[in-house]
């Protein structure tokens, strides 16, 4: 069996071991590829990995071998599962790999806009200590996570993890997704959307991009919440607008923002976040710890595994 790993820099920029995959198949590894490239590097291979890669209709026509498709992260809406399935390609995703990673990231977004930790580091190195009139010194308000009030939209894998942490730090927490659990911890509260964004202090989005929540926090909507209030974003850039977020912290309607995620990345130069007042952005790098990438490629190696021994895991389609 052949393998086409099309982008596999992101999961593994050299400080895993591609050994394990090799064994099972034989292996080309490229660490980009574009959509052009696509049908000349997966040509004659009965399997590809893809993170980012996207497979259309018109792009799985030209691959007449192809059998399987391994995505190697959880999402896989690039894929087009209808026309995998009526040519019999099996299409897999890795699901939990990154969860207590990516809460780990929802909370050092927190901090940095409450702490300005990296604000104040920073400041130090270019010699403003040094310079300082004072033992101390502050870049801007400093402010204190006990009894804030934190708004999960999203109460999934990763929102549960998050209202856990939060309540680690003595935060109320209220969530909202599509469904309420049976049973919900101690100190989180089952809410509506209208009112996570009117009540809490901190808005921590987890939900998935889908038509009914593209560009959901718009201005209509940052305009119900509290203006001492911030937006983090580690789940998908397209459920924000842009624009209107940039234009709400400018003005001061809004407190501040943390974005792990944008609607286009890498983002071009005239995104207007990129200078929005106090708006932190990190390269979407919440889910890419080195023990999430170990997890992530170790399901990747077992979902091939299962899938060449006839038992497949983790399927997201129905091959016909």
């Amino acid at each position: 069996m052949n393998l086409a790993i099309l982008d596999g820099y992101t999961l593994n920029p050299g400080d895993l071991s591609w050994a394990p995959l090799s064994a099972l198949a034989t292996c080309r590894i490229f660490d980009r590829t574009a959509v052009e490239e696509i049908a000349e590097r997966a040509a004659g291979a009965e399997m590809v990995l893809t993170n980012k890669v996207p497979f259309s209709r018109r792009t799985l026509d030209k691959l007449s071998a192809l059998q399987y498709i391994g995505v190697t992260a959880t999402g896989y809406n690039i894929i087009d599962l209808e026309a995998a399935a009526e040519r019999g390609i099996a299409v897999t995703n890795v699901p939990t790999y990154s969860t207590a990673s990516v809460a780990q990231g929802v909370f050092s977004l927190i901090l940095e806009l409450y702490s300005r930790t990296g604000q104040h580091s920073e400041a130090v190195h270019r010699g403003a200590w040094t310079a300082s009139r004072d033992w101390c010194f502050r870049l801007g308000p400093l402010r204190e996570l006990c009894g804030k009030r934190l708004g999960i939209v999203g109460y999934g894998r990763i929102g549960g993890k998050v209202a856990q942490i939060a309540r680690a730090f003595d935060m109320e927490v209220i969530a909202c997704g599509r469904r309420p659990p049976a049973e919900l911890p101690e100190g989180i509260a089952w809410s509506g959307l209208d009112e996570v964004f009117a009540r809490a202090d901190i808005v921590s989005l987890h939900c998935p991009l889908l038509p009914s929540t593209r560009g959901m926090v718009d201005g209509k909507r940052i305009s119900t919440m509290k203006p001492d209030a911030v937006l983090v974003n580690t789940a998908r850039g397209g459920l924000v607008v842009e624009k209107d977020l940039a234009e709400a912290l400018n003005c001061g309607r809004l407190a501040g923002a943390a974005m792990d995620v944008l609607d286009v990345e890498p983002p071009p130069e005239q995104n207007p976040l990129l200078s929005a007042r106090n708006c932190v952005i990190t390269p979407h790098i919440a889910w890419a710890t080195n023990e999430a990438r170990e997890r992530l490629l170790r399901v990747v190696v077992a979902n091939v595994a299962a899938w060449l021994k006839g038992e497949p895991q983790n399927l997201v389609n129905a091959p016909a």
